[in-house]
């Protein structure tokens, strides 16, 4: 796509010029005000320079960079200012993060200049944002595959609360909403330092020693400093690390952070995950939720009551899954597991409910070299 720049200016005269002198160096599109020219940018975007007159009526300049950097944060801001405007132009580098700023008359070379410097700007600015963003997936895909490989049944209960804290999200109007998934998703992360001795003792039932509980506790920190270190995560990292801190301010971590100060994903996160613990052992639904409302101080009682009500609410048609049973030879990555996948000696590989990853093949297809897998395997599909 190429490289648009966008001229906003209430005199005519200096619009036509701009396009004359200019179009053959670059596509130019003009709006004679700051509205015509954020719904350009709405429309007809992305632009990668927009270029603006500071003193214009209804919506000034800096008006139209402030807004513009909301709507099109890689955008490169450029202003112009005639003489005089001095405080205009301190104002718009205050508000509008411009990139440059000239002063009228421009000529046609130092404009087509600072014009071709935009695009360049423009250009490093998408190309380190898709880089991140590859290598904030990246790291987001290798932590996944790590705890659905070393703690398959952990990993398939938090792909089992990522749903839930998306519907929960959107219920409490949240926008973002995969801050609050990868959030469900990423919790049990430093359950994959807890040793394998104290692990099988979790599914068993059996009680664990002080230095057990200890670790336990703190493996929300752990989760949290393995989260806090990547771009863009610092918000997920927070809910991770206070996911099972009490409303009332007792709990992990230990400090005076309490009531609405806990972040809403993780007082979200508290509320669906001991929700399901409790459904898993011996309580029906509403008795789950009795349980939760008998323990003061434990929860945000707006979540509680959030969660019944989106409980309540209307469910949607969910689609037809019939179940299929396949050899270990027949998995495929992507598939959807409809029962736990099991060695020979007892281990499970993989939990219901998870898709499978590279990863998880893999410690499959080993665990069938070592020492067997019970087939056929369980998987889902849409009936068509």
């Amino acid at each position: 796509m190429p490289d648009k720049i966008l001229f906003v200016d209430d005199d005519p005269s200096i619009l036509d010029a701009y396009q004359r002198t200019l179009h053959k160096h670059l596509p130019i599109e003009i709006a004679s005000g700051g509205a015509e020219a954020l719904e350009k940018i709405r429309t007809s975007g992305p632009y990668s320079v927009v270029v603006t007159d500071i003193q214009m009526p209804v919506m000034d300049g800096i008006e139209l960079l402030t807004r513009t950097s909301e709507i099109a944060p890689d955008t490169v801001r450029m202003v112009l200012t005639g003489n005089g405007g001095l405080k205009s132009v301190m104002d718009a580098l205050e508000h509008g993060g411009i990139f440059r700023y000239l002063t009228k008359p421009v000529p046609p070379e130092n404009m087509l200049a600072s014009l071709e410097a935009g695009v360049k700007q423009y250009q490093l600015q998408v190309a380190e944002r898709d880089l991140l963003e590859k290598t904030l997936q990246g790291s987001i895909r290798v932590m996944l595959e790590i705890l659905s490989t070393v703690n398959p049944e952990v990993f398939g209960r938090a792909q089992a609360l990522k749903g839930s804290m998306r519907r929960l999200a959107i219920s409490l109007k949240q926008d973002q909403l995969w801050r609050f998934e990868l959030g469900a998703m990423l919790a049990p992360l430093g359950m994959v330092t807890i040793p394998p001795s104290t692990l099988y003792k979790l599914r068993k039932g059996q009680p664990l020693g002080p230095v057990e509980e200890a670790l336990l506790l703190r493996s929300p920190e752990i989760s949290h400093n393995l989260i806090s270190n990547i771009p863009r995560l610092e918000a997920v990292a927070k809910i991770v690390l206070y996911q099972k801190k009490n409303f009332d301010g007792t709990g992990f971590p230990e400090n005076k952070v309490a009531g609405e100060d806990i972040p809403l994903g993780a007082r979200m996160l508290r509320v669906l995950t001991d929700l399901t613990e409790l459904e898993s052992g011996s309580l029906s639904r509403a008795g789950a939720f009795v349980m939760l409302r008998k323990r003061a101080g434990w929860y945000d009682p707006k979540m509680i009551d959030a969660v019944a009500n989106m409980e309540a609410g209307s469910p949607v048609a969910a689609p037809v899954v019939v179940t299929l049973p396949v050899a270990v030879k027949d998995l495929r990555m992507g598939q959807k597991l409809a029962g736990d996948v099991v060695s020979t000696d007892g281990a499970v590989l993989a939990s219901a409910g998870t898709r499978l990853t590279a990863m998880a093949l893999e410690k499959i297809r080993n665990a069938v070299e070592l020492t067997g897998v019970q087939e056929p395997i369980s998987i889902e599909r849409e009936a068509r």
